[in-house]
């Protein structure tokens, strides 16, 4: 049981089309899971038939519980949306892209009394370039902290591709942060630990979303591409369905992680 001096954490794994967003209303809604945590965070980039995320799509999602909204290089897919990243402060996209993109990549969030500080970033390796994650993360560390408090616990959401580039992430931000998360790869890692300094870690949280496919898309519309090497549409999966993410336990005294577990839960969707 956590005292008054802790708070529970969920971070909900890359959320794919219909099928994603059907695992988050159960898993919170139907199953009233929404109870167990003092605050819920997604990656939300794909939440839209597999790309990008549309306002009625986000509204949806509010309304099952989430209270923040992590992204990575698809929330640029649906250009209707950037109006929404400009006004919505629980909705963010990686930091280290350009100021002048719409919204922002980092901020502090309060529920039930409690703080948390988010920070989205990008990775550089086999990614579109972009700024230094790194660098980027210093700026917006130094910020936040600066606002609420040396202690205050902080999120990151690092939307990468390679391993060592999440681990390189971790180690040069343990002590500095709660928890280096890693998304986008779809694929939920075994790797789930707290780094010396009380940073809790994991490579990837996996995909909330269709299982049986791949990486959340239909396996008849992948295969032309490997096959031909032409271009083709990704149509996302329906099937074998799972609620994939992290369960994140933060001392607020310190603002560094107490213990980091994997979820991973098979969730029967509907119409």
């Amino acid at each position: 049981m956590l005292n008054n001096s802790e708070f529970k954490l969920l971070f909900i794994g890359d959320i794919i089309g219909r099928a994603g967003r059907w695992c988050v209303k159960k898993y919170l809604s139907e199953q009233n899971s929404k109870q167990n945590y003092d605050l819920v965070i997604a990656n939300v980039e794909n939440a839209s038939h597999g790309f990008g995320l549309t306002k009625k799509n986000h509204d949806e999602l509010v309304l099952y519980g989430i209270d923040a909204m992590t992204s990575g290089n698809h929330i640029w897919d649906k250009p209707a949306f950037f109006s929404v990243l400009d006004s919505e402060t629980r909705v963010f996209r990686p930091a280290n892209y350009p100021a002048s993109c719409p919204g922002t990549g980092y901020g502090i969030i309060e529920r039930k009394g409690k703080k948390l500080g988010i920070l989205n970033l990008q990775g550089q390796v086999f990614m579109p370039p972009i700024d230094s994650p790194f660098e980027c993360a210093d700026r917006c560390i130094d910020e936040m902290k600066l606002k609420a408090g040396d202690d205050l616990p902080i999120i990151v959401d690092f939307h990468a591709e390679a391993t060592s580039e999440k681990q390189a992430m971790a180690y040069y931000l343990d002590g500095k942060v709660s928890a280096v998360i890693g998304t986008h790869t779809h694929v939920q890692t075994a790797d789930a630990r707290i780094f010396h300094h009380g940073t809790a870690y994991i490579s990837d949280a996996g995909m909330t979303g269709a299982h049986e496919g791949i990486l959340g898309v239909e396996y008849n519309s992948v295969m032309p591409r490997f096959l031909t090497g032409l271009p083709c549409k990704f149509e996302p999966s329906e099937d074998g369905t799972a609620f994939n993410g992290v369960i994140v336990e933060i001392d607020e005294i310190t603002g560094l992680a107490l213990n980091i577990t994997a979820i991973q839960i098979p969730i029967i969707t509907g119409t």
